[in-house]
């Protein structure tokens, strides 16, 4: 572990060992903007049904995209100490990856506020790959849900946070 590491933190936590939510009323409201993805992959049968929109539940790229944007709005009644925000914009995109046989999900959240938007964009991501999970389960039940991270941050005092 680095030094910088070791000096860290952890945010959620008061000196007792308490989970607190984070006091943001100090700091200036500012534009942020968070970028997660993830995938599932599936069997090539899958994908296929996927495209051709032949499962049996309805469109699956669709429903899941509803499913991503409703899950980033409701992200503070799932994760306990995460702060209610008001969402400027919410987009998740779902593209097929027929060569790794997987659906692709990327959410990117922006709000101008107090407080980032990482996790909005990461239950957005997670909520899209299991509603893809659940509509096709009944013809690929071996289906894996993988990579869901963080892939780009901007906006408040940490500044810009980028990886591929």
């Amino acid at each position: 572990m680095s030094k910088k590491a070791a000096k860290k933190k952890l945010t959620h936590f008061d000196d007792a060992g308490n989970a607190i939510m984070v006091d943001v009323s100090a700091k200036a409201a500012t534009p942020r903007e968070a970028v997660a993805k993830g995938s599932v992959y599936m069997e090539a049968a899958t994908l296929k049904l996927i495209k051709a929109r032949k499962v049996k539940k309805g469109d699956v790229l669709a429903v899941a995209q509803l499913a991503g944007i409703q899950a980033a709005k409701r992200t503070p009644d799932m994760i306990p100490l995460c702060h209610p925000i008001a969402l400027t914009s919410v987009k998740v995109d779902l593209a097929l990856d027929v060569k790794a046989k997987a659906v692709r999900i990327t959410a990117t959240c922006k709000v101008t506020g107090q407080t980032g938007v990482e996790m909005e964009a990461l239950t957005a991501v997670s909520a899209a790959a299991l509603t893809v999970y659940d509509m096709c389960k009944a013809a690929d039940r071996g289906m894996r849900i993988s990579d869901i991270r963080l892939v780009k941050k901007s906006g408040g005092k940490s500044g810009t946070f980028e990886q591929k």
